[in-house]
């Protein structure tokens, strides 16, 4: 994993919107859901609670927030 993964996901998590957190960082939702994605299978965990309408940070979420917040 790169360091701009880890800035994807920090503005995933404070703003807990995919279409939003990529429009701020200028790429499209398939992308960053793909990123995403690729974050969880490596470091096999579920890093988002999703449903419908909603985006939450699991707990494991919530560690690596704070983690890539640290390395970024």
């Amino acid at each position: 994993m790169n360091i701009d993964t880890y800035r994807e996901f920090i503005t995933l998590a404070r703003c807990l919107n995919f279409t939003q957190a990529a429009e701020e960082l200028h790429m499209t939702q398939p992308a960053l859901s793909k990123h995403i994605a690729a974050l969880e299978r490596e470091f096999d965990a579920e890093l988002l609670i999703r449903d419908r309408r909603t985006v939450q940070l699991s707990e494991a979420g919530r560690i690596l927030f704070g983690c890539a917040l640290e390395i970024v």
